[in-house]
């Protein structure tokens, strides 16, 4: 039987139970090459999915799925897993509009029995099934499967220690690979890598919690893997399969650049060698970040960074290369990372702490109690804020406004273009007195010359980028940018005033008050969440101030917004040009 001719026999985990032993090896190699082929020209997480080929196929031909539960922590790796699960005629369509999503989705396929796209959760999950199917008398397994990054966030170790006195059906499969995103850091790292070394069976960790422990095992040799999860099958209470394998495995340059090769966008399917980019004349607001905090940590040594084990997303490992001793990568740890970055506060440091928006969520607390509570100041780098495109609703950073705009003590900015997000990072480091949030998007901005001498600007000003009549918009950061647009498609109809909001909390009341005694309409745009967003801001400012003008609000609705690109989701939610100029032209009527 050939590759191709046996994957196209399988379109659920039952017929990969029927196949022959050596059948098994031949789905692997065509299960790999299925993936390589589609994410070549459709692009999504490659490097960790084939780092889990032979995983895959051996996870569901010795476990009864779905009746077997299995979790995907994070889910960067189930590509092969929803192949197998009845979906390659749709794999194609994977973080495409209205196309499968990037990450598990249990509102996907019944083999997705947890949703995941953020890291450390799958234990927790795994653990909590297994106990609700224990009260009811079903022997079931349930089997999570993490990484050696992942495992050394805190939700997961709360999640090991509990279920180290448990007794739940739990397999733990340890994917040992040593890098999540990028390389994996701390103690835990160093112990996997010693427990490597000497593969013995002496008590380790797991052991010491009273979990057992079995491995390390080879995790591309398929036959030894069937064979190892045979045996644990068998065992009771919650046990751990340490599975290593090598990112990437099947194509040369994803294995020797596993950070690239873990979404590397275009590449040639026979060589792996990646398809040139169109350049682009101007910079990633990452970059623009990255870039500006050496320029500054350069003159300022008080300047620190801190990153929960983002430094290639969020640019902060420019500042891990130029200072590594004033630079932290903490992990996935993002709770750690926030009161890491408080106690740096209070012996006089200023810490930068550069976290996506969407995973801000995770140290919401942190934020209140261990920072704004005591008023110290550590500046939120909040990448990726609004819409993200194809990583989807796990992704997002919509919520980061209705989030951080409750909290006593919190400032929130919102750059509008490179230079003022480069003007506010060398502003905040002069004259910082309390926590601060500063929210930009994912992607290029649109100024190729932003590297200007610094300049000290009033971070608490908003600005009036037009003058015009009766209708007055406020728009929030970049999004000042698809106002722009929609004011030239309407530019022969109408003329609207627009204005840069600026600052978020606090407000510009002088500002706002010169918009609402001159405006009879007030439109505020914004890509986060309405609910509690900037444009709910304006509006309880408008009732405190007594004012009654029509206020209409332009954001991201009560809903999760699925995966598709940033110009796509725009345009379903009404932030793009043509969006924002129809709600234009109807107040206007």
């Amino acid at each position: 039987m050939k590759q191709e001719s046996v994957l196209s026999k399988i379109n659920n985990p039952e017929a990969i139970r029927e196949l022959k032993p050596e059948d098994l090896l031949l789905l692997a190699g065509a299960l790999r090459q299925e993936i390589i082929d589609v994410i070549a020209t459709k692009e999504g997480h490659l490097g960790a999915s084939l780092g889990v080929v032979e995983l895959t196929v051996a996870l569901h031909y010795v476990f009864n799925t779905p009746v077997d539960q299995l979790i995907w922590d994070v889910g960067h790796q189930a590509y092969g897993h929803k192949i197998l699960t009845g979906r390659r005629d749709q794999f194609a369509t994977n973080r495409q509009w209205q196309g499968l999503s990037g990450f598990p989705s249990r509102a996907e396929s019944i083999y997705d029995t947890f949703g995941t796209g953020h890291a450390s959760t799958s234990i927790s999950a795994a653990l909590g099934m297994a106990l609700a199917h224990q009260q009811k008398k079903d022997s079931r397994a349930h089997i999570a499967v993490i990484g050696d990054a992942s495992i050394a966030g805190g939700m997961a170790l709360e999640a090991l220690n509990h279920a180290g006195v448990s007794t739940a059906n739990l397999i733990i499969v340890l994917n040992d690979n040593a890098i999540g995103i990028d390389p994996s850091v701390g103690a835990l790292k160093h112990y996997f890598e010693k427990v490597k070394q000497q593969n013995t069976s002496s008590e380790n960790i797991f052991q010491a919690l009273n979990i057992p422990y079995t491995g390390p095992v080879d995790g591309h040799d398929l036959e030894g893997l069937i064979v190892a999860f045979q045996k644990i099958q068998k065992q009771k209470g919650p046990r751990l399969i340490h599975v290593v394998t090598t990112k990437g495995k099947g194509v040369e340059q994803a294995e020797l650049d596993q950070v690239t090769y873990h979404a590397p966008g275009k590449f040639d399917r026979k060589t792996g060698i990646l398809v040139p980019k169109t350049e682009r004349p101007t910079t990633k607001y990452q970059d623009v970040f990255g870039k500006t905090l050496v320029a500054l940590a350069t003159q300022n040594d008080t300047i620190v960074g801190i990153t929960p084990a983002m430094p290639t997303g969020s640019s902060m490992k420019l500042m891990m290369d130029a200072f590594p001793e004033r630079s932290f990568d903490v992990g996935i740890a993002e709770q750690h990372a926030v009161t890491l970055a408080a106690g740096m506060a209070t012996a006089g440091f200023l810490p930068f702490c550069a976290i996506y928006a969407t995973f801000l969520q995770r140290a919401y607390d942190q934020v209140i109690h261990d920072v704004a509570l005591q008023n110290l100041s550590v500046v939120f780098c909040l990448d990726r804020a609004g819409l993200v495109g194809q990583d989807g609703p796990t992704h997002h950073g919509v919520f980061d406004i209705a989030m951080l705009r409750t909290i006593p003590n919190m400032r929130i900015l919102a750059p509008r273009n490179e230079i003022q997000l480069r003007n506010t990072l060398y502003t905040l480091q002069l004259e910082i007195d309390g926590p601060v949030a500063i929210r930009y998007p994912r992607g290029y901005g649109k100024i190729s010359n932003w590297e200007l001498p610094f300049e000290k600007i009033d971070l608490d000003r908003g600005h009036c980028l037009k003058e015009g009549k009766e209708i007055a918009i406020l728009s929030v950061g970049t999004m000042g940018d698809n106002v722009n647009e929609a004011l030239e498609l309407i530019e022969d109809r109408c003329s609207p005033s627009h204005y840069d909001l600026g600052s978020i909390k606090p407000l510009d009341d002088s500002l706002l008050h010169g918009i609402f005694k001159t405006y009879t309409t007030i439109i505020t745009v914004e890509d986060s969440a309405l609910a509690g967003g900037a444009g709910s801001a304006v509006l309880e400012w408008a009732n405190a101030q007594g004012y009654s003008q029509t206020i209409k609000r332009i954001g991201i609705p009560d809903h999760f917004i699925p995966h598709g690109t940033t110009a796509q989701l725009q345009q379903e939610v009404g932030l793009d040009a043509a969006g924002i100029a129809a709600v234009v032209l109807d107040l206007q009527k």
